[in-house]
């Protein structure tokens, strides 16, 4: 590999963006973001391979060579450091996860609650400045406090986290999308938005709940048709 094409992936990896080099039998590589334009004679090879996030050989009219995929981790934000994310953040550590928790409230987000897990105390406006969201991460919204939940709920909406959960009554959602419609969201993004939190197979524990939250999320991994997802 050319010393500049494994810095520009490199340069992607830390920017958490999905990214194909292709190298064709004649030695040439090239390096494609997603989103960005490609002209022919690749555009289809590589829109395929965003779309399936695989990497495969090809072999063309006009090339011949190799397409490889370098796709974000799924990760999960759990907003606040309650006795669900106890729970949760094992399961989905398990599960191939990266996860991080966001909790200003330092009385709960402690290492002895939470042993081996990024952790933030700072409030997330702050967090989620420091380290953005993105389309490859899951955002968890646990605390019931709208002074901590709303701006990541609305931050994940802007930028199409590929899952945004809520936990609360149907009750206390219609509460806060009407806060979240005075962002700008309309009915149809706030509808994006999975509250109550986590597949309905009648969870009634902390536990429970997680295994409820976490199968959600796999599902929304898997069957997302909006973007690129790791394989």
């Amino acid at each position: 590999m050319l010393r500049d094409s494994l810095q520009r992936l490199n340069a992607a990896r830390r920017k958490r963006l999905a990214v194909v080099l292709l190298t064709d039998f004649r030695g040439e590589e090239h390096i494609f973001l997603e989103g960005d334009p490609v002209e022919p004679p690749f555009a289809a090879l590589v829109e395929g391979a965003f779309r399936s996030g695989r990497s495969m050989a090809f072999n063309t009219i006009d090339a011949s060579g190799f397409l490889n995929v370098y796709i974000p981790a799924p990760r999960i934000a759990i907003i606040g450091a309650v006795h669900i994310s106890q729970y949760l953040t094992p399961m989905a550590r398990l599960a191939g996860f990266d996860v991080r928790i966001i909790d200003p409230r330092t009385a709960f987000a402690t290492r002895d609650r939470f042993p081996d897990v990024q952790m933030c105390t700072d409030w997330p406006v702050d967090a989620l400045m420091a380290d953005p969201l993105d389309r490859y991460t899951a955002l968890v919204a646990l605390t019931h406090d709208p002074k901590i939940d709303d701006f990541p709920l609305a931050e994940a909406l802007r930028t199409g986290c590929f899952y945004i959960g809520a936990l609360g009554s149907r009750k206390t959602h219609a509460a806060r999308t009407g806060r979240l419609a005075t962002y700008g969201f309309g009915p149809d993004a706030l509808s994006t938005i999975h509250a109550p939190i986590g597949l309905d197979i009648g969870a009634s524990n902390p536990a429970e709940i997680s295994v409820a939250i976490l199968a959600e999320v796999i599902k929304a991994l898997r069957t997302s048709s909006r973007q690129t997802m790791p394989a």
